[in-house]
This record gives structure tokens, C-alpha cells and sequence, in this order.
């Protein structure tokens, strides 16, 4: 699962980067998505493939806060450039003309440029937090990686203050993406209804059917996650959501674009027929 994951999405970047239709800012973030989808699994399964291999359950204190920064980093990287991505069918659908003239290269890639910072911010956050954690040795955490919800557990026993922490990382985390993907929808869909044909109607929508798919995979996992583990006492259950979100979720978003996208599959048999 891992290597198709990374294969696929690497196949994204190929042909995003190979073909010169596909130089456009919808497919620039997409790539980036791929590129970031990558970095997300790779902080997480490789370390469990090797213990599970050598049968070993123990990682170092710097593996685990490099884990743990790595993960939220690339986590919430993912979020943002959802959050952009759906900024971006925004101007598409509801201004078309100024389409061109909005989405310069420059905004692109200053968008890509915030969305990294805000991610580096998150996990920077994170890691000064659970810094706080001073006796680090012999910690059990029931998960197979180092998942920032555990470790904020660790290090703030304080009920109280480890909510405010948790709400305030969740703003930063969730509540800033989400809304701002609400209110892009929620204009292009005010933006289709007043669109008079059905055809019209159909055309303007199956440009964001392939975005809307990953954004309720992504939220669907991540909330079934922390959901379960703040509602199931059950390690089992809370490690296989875990499973599905670190997983699961990479290893769809190509079959979900390259399925649903005539432009990246014509790409692909492009690509195919020049390395042939």
C-alpha cells in the first residue's frame, strides 16, 4: 500500500510537470498535494513496516518529536493546500474571466508559500509543547507512531490547560482549512444554481467533483480519528482509524483524480507513449 501510494502520486508530479496543458494553477496545487501526500506516509509507515520486520516497539525520544513534527507538519500542509485548492475552483466557477489575471503564478506560489509556513508554525507549536515533557523514558503510547494528540496528553496532565491546547491547535489545525473551504463552496454552489442549463450546471460542478471527494475523505478520517479516540477506550479500534487516516487516505487520492480527470489521464498516456 505504501509503495503504490508513493507511485502513484509520483505518476501526479509526472505528469503535471511533463505536460504542458496541465501548467495551470489548478494542477500546480495538485501536485503539491501529491508531492506532500508523499512526505505525509512516509513519516508514519516506513517506521512501522521496520518494526514490524524486527518485531520492535521502541523509538528514541529525538524519532519521536521528529515523528511527530514531520506528521503535523505535513498533516496540516495537506489541510491548507485543500483550503487553497478550494480558493482556486472559487475564482474558476464564480469568476471566470478574471481567472487568468487572479490566479497569477506569483499568488500560486506565495499561496503554496503561506501554507508551508502556517504547517511549519503548527509543528513548531507542537514541539515546544510536548518539549515540556521532561521524563520521557519508558512512555507507553498506543498508537504505532507518534501521534501529536498523544503526546499533548503526555505533557499537559492538566485537563483544563490540555483542552485550551488542544482547541487551540484544532483552530489552527482544522477550523481555520474547513472554513475557509465552506465558504469557497458554499459561493460556487450559490455561483451553479444561477447557471440556466443543466449542462451548464453538470460542467461547472465535475471541476470540483475530484476536490470535494479528498476534502470529505480527508475530514471524514481525520474526524472519525480523534472522534474515536476521545469516545473508544479501545487501543485496537483507535489504532486501525489511525490505519485509515495515515494510509488509507494517501493511497486514494490518485485513483481519485486520475478516475474522475480526463486531463490527467490523457496526460498519463501521453507520458506513456514518450517513454515508450
Amino acid at each position: 500500500m505504501y509503495l503504490v501510494t508513493v507511485f502513484g502520486n509520483l505518476l501526479i508530479i509526472l505528469a503535471v510537470s511533463s505536460d504542458s496543458h496541465l501548467h495551470t494553477p489548478m494542477y500546480f496545487f495538485l501536485s503539491n498535494l501529491s508531492f506532500t501526500d508523499i512526505c505525509f506516509t512516509s513519516t508514519t509507515v516506513p517506521k512501522m513496516i521496520a518494526d514490524i520486520q524486527t518485531h520492535s516497539r521502541v523509538i528514541s525520544y529525538e524519532g519521536c518529536l521528529t515523528q511527530m513534527s514531520l506528521f503535523s507538519n505535513f498533516g496540516c500542509m495537506d489541510y491548507m493546500l485543500l483550503t487553497v485548492m478550494a480558493y482556486d475552483r472559487y475564482v474558476a466557477i464564480c469568476h471566470p474571466l478574471q481567472y487568468a489575471v487572479i490566479m497569477n503564478p506569483r499568488l500560486c506560489g506565495f499561496l503554496v508559500l503561506i501554507s508551508f509556513l502556517v504547517s511549519l508554525f503548527d509543528s513548531q507549536l507542537h514541539n515546544l509543547i510536548v518539549l515540556q515533557l521532561t521524563n520521557f523514558k519508558d512512555v507507553d503510547i498506543s498508537k504505532f507512531f507518534c501521534d501529536p494528540s498523544q503526546l499533548l496528553n503526555l505533557a499537559c496532565p492538566d485537563t483544563f490547560s490540555n483542552n485550551i491546547l488542544k482547541y487551540f491547535l484544532g483552530a489552527v489545525y482544522d477550523l481555520f482549512p474547513i472554513s475557509g473551504i465552506l465558504f469557497s463552496y458554499y459561493k460556487i454552489i450559490w455561483s451553479i444554481l444561477r447557471i440556466p442549463s443543466s449542462g451548464g450546471k453538470y460542467k461547472a460542478f465535475s471541476t470540483c467533483g475530484s476536490h470535494l471527494s479528498v476534502v470529505c475523505l480527508f475530514y471524514a478520517t481525520a474526524f472519525g480519528v480523534y472522534l474515536g479516540s476521545a469516545v473508544s477506550h479501545s487501543p485496537r479500534k483507535v489504532v486501525l482509524a489511525s490505519v485509515k487516516y495515515t494510509v488509507v487516505t494517501p493511497i486514494l487520492n490518485p485513483f481519485i483524480y486520475n478516475l474522475r480527470n480526463k486531463d490527467i489521464k490523457g496526460a498519463l498516456r501521453r507520458l506513456q507513449s514518450r517513454t515508450v
